[in-house]
């Protein structure tokens, strides 16, 4: 061989010595990602899903991602524009309330329609198959890490609700407007705002009392700031809220190949499953503080909360016929999502 073609088979060696080791550089690189949400870091599902989450995120990625947690909105701006702070890549990851940007997730509303689910692992379950069947489209903007829903949804009040009639004029926190809308059919005056604003408002007399499940109520300190708590016959709560654990799309693309499989393993339907089991833990825990404060629990018999659900079926009228006025076949999907929650009740 002559010295010509040695060097240039030395030099070509020694070129592709230093691809390797600068490709293997690349893939030992660690990934910062950030993750923001609303509620303090005790609550349930910053501790119960959020940090189990990106721990065993953590520990599948050998050390090479890292999720930085930042609760109660410490980056700024208010719950509502959680999702938009995903997809605008403001951060990588944010879990929010989809009621809190009311007609923009409209096939998703679905799930909140009255007494529609109860267990949150099961609504859970079916809230993801749901939306990866029916709603995808609604969070194209985003690379959806889960949905999921909390489990029944009940009244905290300073005076107890023992019927439809006490309700009546009550001063009620609601969470979206399809339960402000319920509210208002069952004659309350709903009163909407993100859950982090109910401590303050039920301190400052605000509002009268909250629909909240009982897994927020200890962040909140619900239960120190009313003594009365109603809750429903039969499987169905009155009503869930849904919810979004989201990831900006360029901060998923940009990841090589096998940080993607790691992401991809803790999302979807198992994911879903683990929040809502998260909630179904969470209210065991609440309902547990509110007895052992000696608290006031209300449980309406069967033909009390019949007369409710009756009360309450316009909500699911009108909200089928808004959506026919948007080309959505409303009825169906209502079909679709009880059939859904059906298959995975246990």
């Amino acid at each position: 061989m002559s010295y010509l073609n040695r060097r240039t088979t030395l030099l070509a060696l020694s070129a592709a010595a230093l691809t390797g080791l600068a490709g293997q550089a690349t893939a030992q690189q660690v990934v910062n990602l950030r993750l923001h949400q609303m509620l303090p870091q005790q609550a349930t599902i910053p501790a119960r899903a959020l940090v189990p989450w990106a721990q065993k995120v953590e520990a599948e990625s050998g050390g090479r991602i890292k999720v930085q947690l930042f609760h109660a909105m410490q980056l700024g701006g208010a719950p509502p524009q959680l999702f938009d702070q995903a997809r605008d890549g403001v951060v990588d990851l944010t879990w929010t309330v989809l009621g809190y940007t009311p007609g923009r997730f409209n096939k998703s509303e679905v799930f909140e329609l009255p007494f529609m689910s109860g267990s949150a692992e099961e609504s859970s379950r079916a809230f993801q198959e749901y939306v990866e069947k029916y709603a995808a489209d609604e969070f194209k903007d985003v690379h959806l890490i889960a949905v999921h829903t909390h489990g029944p949804g009940l009244f905290h009040t300073k005076t107890p609700v023992t019927g439809l009639e006490s309700l009546r004029g009550m001063k009620v926190r609601g969470g979206s407007r399809v339960i402000n809308n319920m509210l208002t059919k069952l004659g309350a005056t709903p009163v909407g705002m993100p859950v982090p604003a109910v401590t303050d408002a039920l301190s400052k007399g605000t509002i009268d009392g909250t629909t909240i499940p009982w897994e927020v109520t200890p962040s909140l300190k619900v239960t120190e700031l009313v003594k009365n708590h109603t809750t429903f016959a039969g499987r169905q709560g009155l009503y869930t809220q849904t919810f979004a654990f989201s990831m900006n799309k360029a901060s998923y693309d940009k990841l090589p190949p096998d940080l993607k499989k790691v992401i991809d393993a803790n999302s979807g339907i198992e994911t879903a499953a683990m929040f809502g089991r998260a909630m179904d833990e969470g209210d065991k825990a609440g309902r547990a503080i509110a007895e052992k404060a000696g608290n006031n629990i209300v449980a309406l018999d069967a033909a009390e909360t019949q007369r409710w659900r009756r009360t309450a079926a316009t909500v699911e009228t009108d909200w089928v016929n808004e959506m026919k006025g948007k080309n959505v076949d409303g009825a169906k999907l209502v079909s679709e999502a009880r059939a859904l929650i059906a298959k995975y009740q246990r």
